[in-house]
């Protein structure tokens, strides 16, 4: 059974991955509307993945006993200044999740959660991936800049990887 603490906190994470669903869902569908197909598929792939990040959790707080709460949110931005921004954007807003889940795992070990604690080590492996990807591609648009055919090239590279199934440069592999 999942302390009243725990419990809170868990259901505080779903809310942040469907927040986060929706926020690379949004971007998503901003890149599509400026013809950038690959960076549109790239990110729902990604907003796939993070509802998936929420069900899991939700699954693992009704099995505990207590109850995953399935979150009302605001409406994320739907319009972005650059693909730069959007991947500024990305970058973040992981780190902003890394530090959530940490702060969850430090709640855990003062609950002397363990069973808890032990789920919570995929969402941290699952993290330093996450950010190790948008470093990447930050750095990648860094050396484009406002080259027009570099972001061609970026966009149709980013294509090919979410139609191999890399969109999360291989982080869902690791929980099959």
């Amino acid at each position: 059974m999942l302390s009243k603490k725990v419990s809170e906190a868990l259901n505080k994470q779903i809310e942040l991955e469907a927040s986060s669903s929706q926020f690379y869902l949004a971007m998503a569908s901003w890149a599509e509307t400026q013809g950038l197909n690959g960076i549109a598929a790239f990110l729902y792939h990604h907003a796939d993945e993070e509802r998936m990040h929420m069900l899991k959790l939700i699954k693992f707080v009704n099995e505990r006993g207590a109850h995953g709460v399935v979150p009302s949110l605001k409406q994320p931005t739907t319009i972005f200044k650059s693909v730069k921004s959007v991947f500024d954007l990305v970058l973040e807003h992981e780190i902003k999740v890394t530090n959530e889940i940490n702060h969850l795992v430090d709640i855990c070990l003062k609950e002397k959660d363990y069973t808890t604690h032990n789920f919570l080590q995929w969402y941290v492996s699952e993290q330093i991936e996450e950010e190790a990807l948008a470093r990447k591609i930050v750095d990648k648009l860094n050396l484009i800049g406002n080259d027009k055919g570099g972001i061609y090239f970026f966009d149709r590279d980013l294509e090919t990887l979410a139609s191999e199934g890399g969109a999360d440069g291989g982080a869902e592999s690791n929980q099959k």
